[in-house]
């Protein structure tokens, strides 16, 4: 058996809170997402360079598998910090055609709750990097501080701590708009960031699986795989 078949069968899957098993009872790549969950990390792979249609049609597909609006409203919102404002304006218009009315439940931007987002960007920073959180916001302050400011309050804070969408299904999405972007810290700091808050290694095998079925670039999809699997190799070693 070689290294990278060792280290996927030997993490085993926890029971799913989210999804179906498969009929067997056993956990498949197929099986470890449910189809809302699905669905959305789907339209997250496409906010990057999908087109207009194609987003159309992913949103569609999603609502279909049973998506919440607020889940999608939620993602679009975030993923402003990761594929860019004028690409979150694009993808909010077209689900805005699909969807006129805003989701019920959603946050509002109060500028004045600036020291709540701190406090909770914090918290949501924390659970993320886990034991990276201190190294993390050193690395950031050392570039520049007004970077690590706006990465907890605006990012983790203003953004990433919204109800409305749960962190594990953030994270599940963060890895889908990151496999692309040839960012690769980043997305290592995401794979972690998924498994910190409550996604199976099973569920992140999927999202890649999915990246590829979406005709990710061969190229960054390698490199995407190669460190989700020295990742798992390390959970297996401790």
């Amino acid at each position: 058996m070689s290294d990278r078949d060792r280290a996927r069968s030997s993490i085993r899957a926890e029971p799913q809170p989210n999804g179906p098993q498969a009929a067997d009872g056993s956990s498949t790549v197929t099986t470890v997402l449910d189809t809302a969950t699905r669905g959305l990390v789907r339209v997250a792979l496409g906010l990057l360079d999908g087109s207009e249609v194609q987003l159309g049609g992913w949103m569609a597909e999603a609502r279909l598998a049973g998506t919440p609006v607020l889940w999608l409203e939620e993602l679009l919102i975030s993923s402003m910090l990761y594929v860019g404002f004028p690409r979150a304006l694009v993808a909010m218009a077209v689900f805005r055609r699909l969807e006129p009315e805003h989701a019920t439940g959603s946050e509002t931007a109060d500028y004045e709750q600036w020291r709540d987002w701190r406090a909770r960007g914090e918290a949501t920073c924390r659970a993320v990097y886990g034991r990276h959180y201190d190294q993390l916001r050193h690395n950031v302050r050392t570039l520049h501080p007004a970077l690590e400011a706006w990465m907890i309050v605006d990012g983790y804070g203003k953004t990433l701590s919204r109800p409305g969408l749960d962190l594990m299904r953030r994270e599940l999405c963060s890895v889908g708009m990151l496999v692309a972007q040839r960012a690769p810290r980043q997305l290592l700091s995401h794979f972690r960031g998924a498994l910190n808050a409550g996604a199976t290694p099973e569920q992140l095998d999927e999202v890649l699986k999915m990246a590829g079925a979406a005709g990710a670039a061969p190229g960054v999809l390698a490199v995407a795989n190669d460190l989700w699997l020295d990742l798992r190799r390390t959970l297996l070693h401790n």
